[in-house]
């Protein structure tokens, strides 16, 4: 039998996937995404389809398709929005990002976003379960592969949003532009006051303009080691 928990007190229930459960980094990118005119959305690599429900929970204007390879996780994600009642408001597809063009038609989206696997193959140990490896490096999809597809997958003037790490920002950058992807916003997300970011939330517009608007960064801790108030807002305590 699944097993629901809340995502917060009377919010979306939620159930994990084990080889990809909900971080941080959905949750900030779920809160980071702009909805204003957002009417149709993919997340491309759903798991079990957090992001999904917590972009639902964020607006009724919003319908979502997640795209993901593992049979196992969509499944999951179906019974995650059958569980919330939302399959009029969303949907799954089973299906793998590299063949995107033979699911979708172009520019059938408003808004696309992922939280991807961070690392690239060879750049150090990976797990040997597979599915988790595959959750954490790019087994099954490079960072360029991604942004091709979401590039195809967003109308123009739409808006691309991803989570990643720091240190692949030029190469996020490279690839955004190479694909018509204009980065827009940037937010850089750190531990506490004084610490490196850890977190990269990115915004890219399809056929936008130059010109990127560095956000002041996103403290997850105050200078007391405490949970800082935009970090209680986020997640709702």
């Amino acid at each position: 039998m699944t097993e629901f928990t809340e995502l917060w007190p009377g919010g979306p229930r939620f159930a994990q996937w084990a080889p990809f459960p909900l971080g941080t980094d959905s949750v900030l990118l779920a809160d980071f995404v702009p909805l204003a005119g957002m009417k149709r959305g993919i997340d491309l690599g759903c798991a079990s389809g957090a992001l999904e429900l917590l972009l639902l929970a964020r607006t009724e204007d919003l319908h979502m398709t997640g795209l993901e390879l593992s049979e196992e996780a969509a499944a999951l994600a179906e019974e995650n929005l059958r569980e919330n009642g939302w399959e009029g408001r969303a949907r799954v597809v089973c299906g793998d990002i590299r063949q995107t063009r033979s699911l979708f038609r172009a520019g059938s989206f408003d808004l696309v976003v992922s939280n991807p696997p961070f690392y690239p193959l060879g750049s150090g140990a990976h797990p040997s379960d597979a599915k988790r490896a595959a959750a954490r490096g790019e087994v099954n999809c490079t960072l360029a592969q991604l942004v091709a597809a979401a590039a195809f997958l967003c109308r123009t003037g739409g808006r691309f949003c991803l989570v990643h790490k720091p240190e692949r920002l030029s190469e996020i950058f490279v690839a955004m532009s190479a694909q018509g992807l204009e980065p827009k916003r940037l937010r850089l997300v750190c531990a506490r006051p004084g610490a490196a970011p850890s977190l990269a939330l990115i915004e890219g517009r399809r056929g936008g303009a130059p010109g990127l608007c560095v956000e002041r960064a996103l403290l997850l801790e105050d200078e007391n080691g405490a949970p800082s108030e935009e970090f209680r807002r986020i997640y709702r305590r």
